[in-house]
């Protein structure tokens, strides 16, 4: 056990969080903790960290537990590099490390002192090895490479760093500082698509136990095998990972409902029973049975869920068959190209999912089909009888002076009127006063909610959405998923959420953030695995290159037996350059290979295949350098002869 909270109660004010929130952890669980906003996900952080203290109930932590949390705001030394951070995590190492240089200086003295300095060098280099300071280097630049921060922004103070890069540098120190328990609040928030990926590798191959809060549901199903969802209080674990939640909750609730049903029965028939027989020869087994309906211990009912938005769309005007084509398009900015050579056909009916790293001209090109920036090459053709309608990811066609009701008149006919007004805003949780709230006073998630309300009200046959799920709770997600999924018009969506694209996304774009677009015909998991199956091709045929002998000096002409050294360096140097580029090229390759196997996050977790690589890397790259001298003086003698 490395902790346990049994029967916790926690108020806000008024406000009850948790009501008998019962819930333990267990060493190499991982387990992901899911629920409504506001249904107490991080108050259980708090109070199993002990930042707050239950009501009622008891928290308990293993002796000398060590926890790990990913804050919402993470902040560093000043001064300190994104990479002198990152190996902040080994603090110890570097203590260790730094006194065994000192020793290294003493021994060249060879004082009297010698076999002492020896003896506790010795000792200290035990200890390095055993915790892992020869491969800590190298596993702090694969995890910072896995998170997205490339050899070239090492050296970049962490002070001018982004909040959502503060949050992706805390949690790099975070992973390398290895706790007993992981706590990691929305850890995806910050990450593109590829980051994710590597990070539920990472996950899934971690020994140690972590907890979970996460929206994404897709991250959920690949990195925890327990779920707990915290609803009215309480906390219910389900084995499996977030589609096995799904399935066994709906079977829980089935059997709950059943046993509610038959024991509303046994009581109805045992309360005429006591009704027609108290008073009568039976009086006896009246008494009894209502002895036994006064200890049962009554089944509840299944709740009905929570509202949770009604988004469902209105039937739109029907467009052309073809809504847009998009051919040979670059886009991007004067003097930056983000995105070139895209190409695809958007039917009627259809949807088009957006990818790519931060950065890579999503945004961008969704502006420039919406004709607020020009393309940089190419036709965008929009389809006949189509209106558009844009949800920002920034939500910014909000005025925040307005109330919510105004807000929504914006898009609204003059002859709506207020009650007409009032029951759509319903739909989207706003009820009662609620309406009469300033848009700046709204949170994130209403915020969204309301924006969705206005694109929606406006009756537009296709919607271009920005990141439609960012503020949105799991229940109220599922929600715009089936009302996307039942909307007869077409949609173009840039999201991170791949559990949203499986479900409304029919065609993938995705950009590369080195100026290229593909194109794939299917749902994210489709291309995914497209992806994988190409990269494992690829990396079959740089196995076989490497398996090849290697390219050695061509065939000579004989030479005599007798041969000075000096003469034979001299032949040596004077091969052939493009021989020796055809070797340079194969060695290229070599080091490329294992810089690449060196930065999997796998291998920073293997300490003797990572010194093995290490080792090999190193050799490699000597030869590469003895080539690139051998072929310079080739190329120099050749030019001289």
């Amino acid at each position: 056990m490395l902790f346990r909270l049994t029967d916790v109660y926690k108020s806000y004010g008024a406000q009850d969080v948790l009501r008998g929130a019962s819930l333990q952890v267990n060493p190499g669980e991982h387990v992901g903790l899911v629920g409504r906003n506001g249904a107490g996900k991080t108050t259980l952080f708090r109070l199993v960290t002990g930042e707050e203290s239950p009501d009622r109930g008891d928290v308990v932590r293993a002796r000398g537990v060590k926890l790990g949390l990913l804050e919402q705001h993470v902040d560093f030394e000043p001064g300190t590099t994104v990479h002198e951070a990152a190996l902040a995590a080994f603090g110890q190492l570097q203590s260790i490390e730094h006194e065994m240089h000192e020793l290294e200086h003493r021994m060249a003295e060879a004082g009297e002192d010698l076999d002492a300095v020896l003896e506790r060098y010795s000792d200290l280099q035990h200890e390095f090895e055993r915790q892992g300071g020869f491969e800590y280097a190298a596993r702090a630049e694969a995890i910072l490479q896995g998170l997205g921060f490339e050899r070239d922004t090492w050296a970049t103070p962490c002070e001018i760093l982004s909040g959502g890069q503060k949050n992706r540098l805390g949690l790099a120190r975070l992973l390398l500082a290895e706790p007993d328990v992981l706590l990691l609040d929305e850890p995806t928030n910050h990450l593109d698509v590829a980051a994710v990926e590597w990070l539920e590798e990472f996950l899934a191959a971690y020994k140690s136990a972590y907890v979970i809060i996460s929206h994404d549901r897709y991250f959920l199903d690949r990195a925890c095998t327990r779920i707990v969802e915290v609803e009215l209080g309480k906390a219910v674990s389900y084995k499996g990972n977030y589609s096995h939640f799904l399935v066994e909750r709906e079977e829980q609730r089935e059997i709950q409902q059943r046993a509610y049903e038959n024991q509303r029965h046994l009581i109805a028939k045992t309360e005429e029973f006591i009704r027609r027989n108290l008073a009568g020869q039976k009086t006896k087994q009246a008494k009894s049975r209502r002895t036994m309906l006064a200890k049962l211990e009554r089944v509840e009912a299944v709740r009905p869920d929570a509202p949770q938005g009604n988004f469902q769309l209105q039937k739109v005007e029907r467009a052309g068959a073809y809504v847009l084509t998009v051919k040979e398009v670059s886009v991007g900015y004067p003097g930056k190209l983000l995105a070139s050579d895209i190409d695809f056909v958007l039917k009627r009916g259809e949807c088009l999912g957006i990818i790519g790293p931060n950065g890579s001209g999503k945004t961008t090109f969704i502006k420039t089909v919406l004709g607020k920036l020009p393309q940089l090459a190419g036709e965008i053709r929009l389809g006949t009888n189509v209106s558009v309608g844009y949800y920002a990811q920034q939500l910014d066609d909000l005025d925040e002076r307005n109330e919510i009701i105004m807000e929504l008149r914006r898009v609204a006919p003059s002859s709506a009127t207020a009650g007409e007004l009032r029951g759509f805003l319903a739909r989207f949780l706003f009820t009662g006063d609620d309406v009469y709230k300033h848009v700046r006073d709204l949170s994130g998630g209403e915020k969204g909610r309301l924006a969705l309300a206005k694109l929606i009200y406006s009756n537009v046959n296709v919607l271009v959405l920005d990141e439609p799920t960012n503020h949105l709770d799991i229940p109220s997600r599922e929600a715009l998923e089936e009302a996307l999924d039942a909307y007869d018009g077409t949609i173009i969506t840039i999201s991170h959420d791949r559990y949203f694209l499986d479900r409304v996304a029919t065609q993938i774009l995705a950009l590369d953030g080195e100026g290229g677009a593909e194109h794939y015909d299917g749902d994210y998991t489709g291309y995914h695995d497209w992806k994988a199956a190409r990269r494992a091709d690829e990396a079959k045929a740089v196995a076989s290159v490497e398996k090849a002998p290697e390219a050695g000096p061509p065939p000579r002409a004989s030479q005599p037996k007798q041969r000075g050294a000096k003469d034979s360096k001299k032949k040596s140097a004077a091969r052939d350059p493009q021989a020796v580029e055809d070797e340079i090229a194969a060695a290229e390759r070599r080091v490329g290979a294992l810089a690449e196997e060196l930065s999997k996050p796998e291998t920073a977790r293997d300490p003797a295949r990572l010194a093995r690589l290490n080792e090999d890397y190193q050799k490699a790259e000597a030869r590469l350098r003895d080539l690139y001298a051998e072929w310079e003086r080739a190329a120099a003698e050749g030019a001289s002869a």
